[in-house]
């Protein structure tokens, strides 16, 4: 008798697609950590700045085992990240490599997402856990590198368009910032966002808001590094009782999916502007259909959502779960369902998307 199995008729074109998919993803996936060790250890810096190298020379400059080295240009170089020159047995890197690897101030600058991915599988083991039991797991549990890497990944971005596209594109609100306004940073980490304002505005005040202990004290930290504390501040509070207003604009970036209760923080943040006021919402890129997410840039921000936001979500009170992919249809009824009669897709990037609502 032919068993079940036997009856299946094996696409091996596809078979092979699917096993070159799958050695793609466990290559990356073993090629994240080595990506972290080469900004951390300056190999990026130093191949870019004076580079072409042999491995000896690379060493050298970083004060690193050339036998390490020597595999590490190997796999980059393999993974088209570095370049190698053959007929000298040198490596390199093009100008967009150095762009995305070793420049700190581009907006393509990636390294922070590679350190917030190899933070978030040593949760993996509580993820797994949480599949078979539904609990959340809080963004305060998880590995502190973590909070580190997703300001590292999120801030070249916010530097490149939070004040030349996306305050620009509310209304009105680009004057009041420059005449001096109040504004409420709702959610914010280590602070990258609020600092960015602060140092573009400077007749306008700036309170970030944040329920982590560790990231106010960091965020505080970069303030006065930057010589901003006497107009910025950092308090705990979460999205549903900070003070302080009332604020002309209130900004959430990238963590509105990633509250228990979105629709109380929308409603709070509605009472806390003043009657013109504006709510700038800045969400990862995501369609309304689950059909048009799937994509590589899709793909990457489901993963992350299951590992972080929506466990994140569940850990809290009401435990809504948006998801990092929520879509403007979903996120539109949290702000109205919170009191907004206002609600309007201000602009966009092929990464983010940027909402304002009005009272």
């Amino acid at each position: 008798m032919a068993t079940a199995e036997q009856d299946i008729a094996i696409d091996e074109e596809a078979l092979h697609g699917l096993l070159v998919k799958a050695v793609t993803d466990f290559g990356a996936t073993w090629h994240a950590p080595l990506v972290v060790i080469g900004d951390r250890l300056g190999l990026y810096k130093a191949l870019a700045e004076h580079g072409p190298l042999d491995s000896a020379d690379l060493a050298e400059r970083t004060e690193t085992s050339e036998r390490y080295v020597r595999e590490w240009l190997r796999s980059q170089a393999a993974g088209g990240y570095i370049r190698y020159h053959a007929d000298s047995e040198r490596y390199d890197m093009s100008p967009e490599q150095a762009l995305m690897l070793a420049d700190e101030n581009s907006p393509c600058y990636v390294p922070g997402a590679f350190q917030s991915a190899v933070a978030t599988l040593r949760a993996a083991p509580k993820i797994e856990q949480a599949f078979r039991t539904g609990e959340g797991l809080g963004w305060h549990e998880h590995d502190p590198e973590l909070f580190t890497g997703t300001e590292r990944f999120f801030r070249p971005g916010y530097a490149a368009n939070l004040v030349q596209n996306w305050l620009p594109a509310l209304d009105g609100t680009l004057d009041k910032l420059k005449a001096g306004a109040r504004v409420a940073d709702v959610g914010c980490g280590h602070g990258a966002s609020t600092l960015i304002m602060a140092e573009a505005f400077p007749d306008s005040e700036f309170i970030g808001f944040d329920y982590h202990d560790a990231s106010v004290d960091a965020a505080r930290e970069r303030a006065s590094q930057a010589g901003l504390s006497d107009r910025v501040a950092f308090e705990k509070a979460s999205a549903k009782d900070y003070d302080g207003g009332a604020y002309d604009l209130v900004t959430v970036f990238d963590c509105l999916h990633d509250m228990g209760d979105p629709v109380g923080a929308s409603s709070h943040i509605r009472q806390s502007l003043k009657p013109d006021g504006a709510w700038m919402i800045v969400e990862p890129f995501a369609n309304d259909r689950v059909e048009d997410n799937l994509n590589p840039v899709g793909r990457a921000f489901y993963s992350v959502s299951t590992l972080v936001c929506t466990p994140c979500s569940l850990s809290q009170e009401v435990g809504l779960a948006l998801g990092a992919q929520a879509g403007e249809k979903r996120l539109r009824d949290v702000a109205t369902q919170g009191g907004f009669s206002q609600f309007r897709r201000a602009t966009q990037t092929p990464f983010n998307l940027i909402f304002e609502a009005r009272p």
